[in-house]
């Protein structure tokens, strides 16, 4: 009785917590502000030409699914194979009942229709799955965290290049994702090298390397980003891991992936951060 009893404050702490976010997120500084007194102004944002999602009417529940990681795999394999599929063509990280249940799924919102004995991706091309992770990833500080999100944006008149892939403002704390939707073997230094560069001229609270895998980060990002870190700072700089697949530099900058799940494993860093003490 008492477990229950712990498990039922527990929760309508958590809820109290969030509210109060909310309300924090309401009365602080919106996320354009913060930017303009770094010095630094939107002039574009993503579009979403790219983006494999049904109407928004419907994007509640294509929000769930996408955190499944088997989802986000077979909808790589669909746009992979976009032209004209079998479900055999895209069954690869599921079974067959799960994957007929994905296309079923997909065919009830028109992001696929029939072709021929297979389908095909409805209305357009789409070139690949990295606007749709970068939207999820973003509708994930929005839901999860009360947060102000913008995904795929571009300064004027800064030495760094390329997209901020995902910039949250939480409170008064601002955080930079960099959204990779690629396998670790093809992710190099040179992607590393300007995620710190895009770091260092934005300065954020907290900036995130997030892989959208479940292999090891030890194997080859970490080793990578050590590389990138000792010719950059002329000399070690630690890469230590928090638990599981969770690895910080400092404080402040943290490499994740998705195993168990994004969601859970940025709930995670972030608790960390607002706590005050990442390494527990």
């Amino acid at each position: 009785m008492s477990e229950l009893h712990d498990r039922k404050a527990y929760l309508r702490l958590e809820q109290e917590l969030s509210r109060l976010r909310q309300q924090l997120n309401i009365l602080s500084s919106p996320l354009e502000v913060l930017l303009k007194r770094r010095g630094f102004r939107i002039f574009q944002r993503k579009i979403s030409d790219d983006l494999f999602a049904p109407s928004k009417r419907h994007r509640g529940l294509f929000y769930d699914m996408m955190g499944k990681y088997s989802f986000r795999l077979f909808l790589r394999d669909v746009i992979k194979h976009q032209a004209f599929f079998t479900p055999a063509m895209v069954a690869r990280y599921a079974t067959a009942d799960v994957t007929a249940q994905y296309i079923k799924y997909l065919l009830s919102v028109r992001l696929i229709t029939g072709k021929d004995n297979g389908y095909a991706v409805a209305g357009r091309h789409v070139r690949s799955f990295g606007e749709t992770l970068e939207w999820y990833v973003a509708e994930i500080y929005r839901r999860e965290f009360a947060a102000e999100a913008v995904r795929g944006v571009r300064f004027k008149g800064r030495g760094t290049g390329g997209d901020y892939d995902v910039i949250a403002k939480l409170d008064c704390v601002l955080c930079y994702t960099e959204v990779k939707s690629s396998p670790p073997k093809q992710i190099y230094e040179s992607e590393i090298g300007a995620f710190l560069d895009r770091v260092d001229d934005l300065a954020p609270e907290i900036a995130v390397f997030l892989m959208d895998t479940e292999l090891r980060m030890k194997d080859k990002i970490v080793p990578m980003f050590e590389a990138v870190l000792a010719q950059r700072e002329k000399g070690a700089v630690p890469v230590e891991r928090m638990e599981k697949e969770l690895f910080r530099i400092g404080r402040g900058i943290y490499i994740i992936n998705a195993k168990d799940s994004i969601a859970a494993n940025l709930k995670n860093i972030l608790g960390r951060y607002f706590r005050g003490h990442e390494g527990v």
